[in-house]
C-alpha cells in the first residue's frame, strides 16, 4: 500500500493570534517612533523660565521638520545620523526645544535671539544685538494667580491679591526684534550677572537662546554649569508649535474628575 501522505501540523489559534498582537504592536511601535522623530511630538513645561508666555503645567506639540535632523531628534538621542540632515537655521524669536550640553543633557525649551555671526550684549536689562538695542516697552503687569505647581515660595516678592486671591504680579515689557517678532518677557529688577553682560558673539552653527523671564533662566548668557552656552544647531529638536493641555497642578491620577477641575482650558490651542 502507498503510503498515506501526513498532514503538515496547523498553527493553533492561540499561537496565531498572539503574533498577530505582537506585529501589531510592533508595527504601533515602529509608527509611533517615525511619528515622534520625524513629524511631532509633545513637550510639558517644568520651570517658569519661559514666563509669561508659558507656564508650568502646559503640554506643547513641537514640530520636528523645521530644523532639519539629527540624533537629537530620535528618542533618547539614539546616534542614527551623523551631524545633520536637512539643516535649516531658526529665525530670531523662534521658541525652540533642543538637548543641553552634557553632562546634565535634558530637553529645553528657550527662545532664539542670536543666530551665528550676531553679537548680544545685555545692558540693565535691555538686550542689544549687533550694536542695536531690541525695543522693549513697558506694558501692563502680567498677574498670575498662584496654583499648586505655581504657590507663593515661586512667587517670592511679587506676591500681591487681586478681587481679595492672592497673585503674582510681575512687571511685563514688550519686545520687538528686527524681524518683526514681537513677544513678551518679564524683568524682576536689577541683577548684574544677568542685566549687565559682556559682548557674545555667536559661533558658526550655533545659536544663542534666552528664556523671556529674564532673571530667572539659566540660557546663553551663563556658561555651564550655571547655564548653557551657545547651542550647536545639531541639538535643536525642533520649534515650538501649539498648547494642546495645561494643567494648574491640582489632579490626583486616582481621582478622574479632578483632571477636568485643573484644565486651565483658556491655554488650550494658543499658538506661537
Amino acid at each position: 500500500m502507498a503510503d498515506t501522505p501526513q498532514k503538515s501540523p496547523e498553527t493553533s489559534p492561540e499561537k496565531s493570534e498572539t503574533k498577530d498582537t505582537l506585529r501589531f504592536f510592533l508595527k504601533l511601535a515602529l509608527f509611533v517612533f517615525i511619528l515622534r522623530s520625524l513629524i511631532v511630538t509633545s513637550f510639558v513645561i517644568p520651570s517658569e523660565s519661559m514666563l509669561p508666555r508659558l507656564l508650568i503645567g502646559d503640554y506643547l506639540f513641537v514640530t520636528k521638520w523645521n530644523y532639519g535632523y539629527s540624533r537629537w531628534s530620535f528618542p533618547f538621542g539614539l546616534p542614527l545620523l551623523p551631524g545633520r540632515i536637512l539643516g535649516r537655521d531658526p529665525a530670531r524669536g523662534d521658541v525652540v526645544v533642543f538637548r543641553s550640553p552634557e553632562p546634565d543633557d535634558h530637553d529645553v525649551i528657550k527662545r532664539v535671539i542670536g543666530l551665528p555671526g550676531d553679537t548680544i550684549q545685555v545692558r540693565e536689562g535691555q538686550v542689544f544685538l549687533n550694536g542695536l538695542a531690541i525695543p522693549k516697552q513697558r506694558i501692563a503687569d502680567f498677574i498670575l494667580p498662584l496654583t499648586p505647581n505655581f504657590d507663593a515660595n515661586k512667587c517670592g516678592p511679587f506676591l500681591d491679591t487681586v478681587s481679595g486671591q492672592p497673585v503674582c504680579r510681575y512687571p511685563r515689557f514688550r519686545e520687538t526684534l528686527p524681524n518683526g517678532k514681537s513677544y513678551d518677557v518679564l524683568d524682576q529688577g536689577n541683577f548684574p550677572e544677568a542685566d549687565d553682560t559682556g559682548v557674545y558673539t555667536v559661533p558658526a552653527d550655533h545659536v544663542f537662546l534666552m528664556g523671556d523671564n529674564r532673571d530667572d533662566s539659566a540660557d546663553s548668557r551663563f556658561a555651564p554649569p550655571r547655564g548653557m552656552g551657545m547651542i550647536p544647531m545639531n541639538r535643536l529638536e525642533g520649534r515650538a508649535a501649539v498648547t494642546f493641555f495645561s494643567t494648574d497642578g491640582s489632579a490626583e491620577w486616582i481621582k478622574p474628575w479632578t483632571w477636568v477641575s485643573a484644565a486651565r482650558w483658556n491655554r488650550i490651542g494658543e499658538g506661537f
